[in-house]
C-alpha cells in the first residue's frame, strides 16, 4: 500500500520496537553528496531517511513491511511503500541515485536478485549503499569456538532473523557477481581490546578482518556486460 504524504507528526506507539528506531548516524558519510533521489528498502521508522534530508535535498523514498514503523515514516519521508521488498517491487518506473540497506540484506532470502533488481533502477553513477554484519568478527568467532554451539539471538550478527551471512571476501563477491563492483569497504564497530591487537600482531595481522562488527560497503554499478 502506498501511504500519502502528511504534514502532521504523530507519536510513535510504544509496541514498536526499538530496532525500529535506531538512527545509524554513522552511515550519513557514505551518502553521495550530489544525491538527487534515494529509496531505502527496509527504512524502519525513517530515522536514518530523515537525517539524509536534513543534511541533502533530496526526495527520499522509503519501503519497509512493518506497517507502525511505514507509519511513522511516512511523517518524514516523501515516500513510503508498506511492504516486503524484493526483485517484484513495484517502483513505478522510478530510478535512483542511491539505494541504501542498512543491516538490512542479510534478512533477504535472495540479496543477489534483489541487487540485480536495484541495478536497473539505478540512475547513471548511482550507488547502493549498505551496512552489513561481519560473520567472521572476533568475538563471533570466538563465541562459537568456544562454546562448540552456535545459538540464535535476538540482535547481533547471529540474530534469529537473518537469512544470509558474510564474511568481508562474500560481501565483495555478492556485489561482484550481480554486475557491482565495489568502491569503497570500510569496518564499523572496531575490536579494540589490547589482547587483540597483541594476537593480531603476532599472527602478522592475519586476523585484520575480525576486527569489525560489520562493514560499509559502497557499490557501483560495474562497466561491461552485466552479471
Amino acid at each position: 500500500m502506498m501511504l500519502p504524504k502528511t504534514e502532521n507528526a504523530i507519536p510513535l506507539s510504544p509496541s514498536l520496537p526499538i530496532y525500529y528506531l535506531q538512527h545509524r548516524d554513522h552511515m550519513l558519510r557514505y551518502i553521495p553528496r550530489n544525491v538527487k533521489k534515494i529509496c531505502e528498502p527496509g527504512c524502519a521508522a525513517g530515522v536514518f531517511g530523515s537525517l539524509v534530508k536534513q543534511k541533502y535535498d533530496c526526495e527520499y523514498w522509503g519501503i519497509e513491511p512493518h506497517p507502525e514503523a511505514a507509519a511513522a515514516a511516512e511523517k518524514v519521508l516523501d515516500r513510503v511503500i508498506c511492504e516486503p521488498f524484493d526483485e517484484h517491487t513495484d517502483l513505478e518506473g522510478n530510478t535512483f541515485d542511491c539505494f541504501v540497506f542498512n543491516d538490512v540484506l542479510e534478512h533477504m532470502a535472495d540479496p543477489w536478485s534483489v541487487l540485480k533488481f536495484c541495478r536497473v533502477h539505478l540512475n547513471p553513477g548511482g550507488v547502493i549503499v549498505s551496512s552489513i554484519p561481519n560473520f567472521l568478527s572476533f568475538s563471533n568467532v570466538k563465541e562459537i569456538l568456544f562454546t562448540q554451539d552456535w545459538k540464535y539471538e535476538s540482535s547481533g550478527i547471529r540474530d534469529k532473523t537473518h537469512l544470509r551471512f558474510f564474511t568481508r571476501k562474500s560481501m565483495i563477491r555478492m556485489f561482484e557477481e550481480t554486475g557491482y563492483e565495489v568502491i569503497q569497504i570500510e569496518g564499523l564497530n572496531p575490536k579494540k581490546k589490547y589482547t587483540f591487537k597483541i594476537l593480531n600482531a603476532l599472527l602478522l595481522n592475519r586476523l585484520e578482518d575480525m576486527r569489525y562488527l560489520q562493514y560499509a560497503v559502497v557499490a557501483r554499478v560495474a562497466a561491461g556486460p552485466s552479471a
